[in-house]
């Protein structure tokens, strides 16, 4: 099942479920969190919960995009109460990507570099057996629920940033129970987003590179990710004709970690496990505009897209002015 949340003309928020090229209103439910709320709580799935509440008024998915009216999948009505996170070098990338990584990654570990070393570690030991804790990927904080964007909305770089770059990702959804637990409700498609130029310059100022917006949708996927999962990034120019595409894969077939390593080791810490919080947690790609040398402009568009999530994610390029001037002291 797919699932979308998006506003009616008069603006009130609805959920439905996507139906090839329609949305079908999950009568009684104003969001997805609320939704959600009540699965865990009942104990019902949330797939069968949303089936037994689908009403008879249909919505076209097309004039809900053009006219802005699509939501991210999954928010907390107070930003603050979502967490926006993510861990990399995760993924394995094409079968040619791999072996060379492998070459890479071969031979006398001191000789490495320290994100070498820990794709290394990944590769090793990121799919422990049934019952045994693998190793730690690297972590990142992106922000809290006020730098997420639905599908149609604008990607703003902050005028201090030296790249604004794509990152085709799936991103795990999360809700944390009344008794302190996570529950997954599903997946989506994304754009991570980063300043890659920024990151570069040095490992350490990897952090920086991550506080940035993220493109998320417009779907939520319930249930479990497809083992492989095969989609294509592309950019438009602000002309709209294409510029660059390339297909990107994910799903544990093509990582080096398994979902629930990743999992565990976000919600291994007391602070995540908040009751009523939001977690949308992106798991990493392979594939990006920027390593063949593409650096993308302000008015130009971002194109993700994977058949298993329904239709494409999309986001303009923007620009913000920053406003900060200095701290005053009282």
């Amino acid at each position: 099942m797919l699932i979308v949340q998006f506003t009616n003309p008069a603006g009130t928020r609805l959920v439905g479920a996507l139906e090839q090229d329609q949305i079908r209103v999950i009568d009684g439910y104003a969001s997805t969190y609320i939704l959600a709320q009540t699965a865990i709580r009942s104990g019902t799935g949330l797939e069968k919960l949303a089936t037994a509440a689908l009403g008879s008024t249909v919505y076209q998915y097309e004039d809900i995009a053009n006219e802005g009216r699509l939501l991210p999948p999954l928010d907390h009505r107070d930003h603050a109460h979502c967490y926006v996170t993510g861990t990399g070098l995760t993924h394995l990338g094409s079968a040619d990507a791999r072996d060379a990584m492998h070459k890479k990654i071969g031979g006398d570990v001191e000789s490495l570099s320290d994100s070498m070393k820990m794709f290394r570690l990944g590769v090793e030991g990121g799919k422990p057996a049934e019952g045994e804790t693998g190793v730690q990927p690297e972590w990142f904080y992106k922000g809290d629920g006020s730098v997420v964007r639905a599908s149609g909305q604008s990607l703003d770089m902050p005028d201090f940033a030296l790249d604004g770059g794509e990152e085709p990702e799936i991103a795990g959804l999360y809700v944390i129970g009344d008794d302190g637990l996570p529950y997954r409700i599903g997946f989506s498609i994304g754009n991570e987003f980063s300043d890659h130029v920024t990151e570069r310059q040095n490992y350490l100022y990897l952090a920086h590179s991550k506080l940035r917006a993220c493109g998320l949708g417009p779907a939520l996927l319930v249930g479990d990710l497809p083992q492989h999962v095969a989609g294509t990034s592309r950019i438009y120019d602000v002309d709209g004709k294409p510029r660059w595409e390339k297909s990107f894969v994910s799903g544990e077939q093509n990582m080096s970690h398994t979902i629930a390593n990743l999992e565990y080791h976000h919600f291994k810490y007391s602070l995540f496990n908040r009751p009523g919080d939001v977690h949308i947690h992106f798991f990493g790609t392979a594939t990006l505009s920027f390593a063949d040398g593409v650096s993308v402009k302000a008015g130009e568009t971002f194109e993700i897209e994977a058949p298993a999530f329904g239709p494409a994610l999309r986001n303009r390029l923007s620009v913000r002015k920053t406003e900060f001037t200095k701290v005053k002291a009282l």
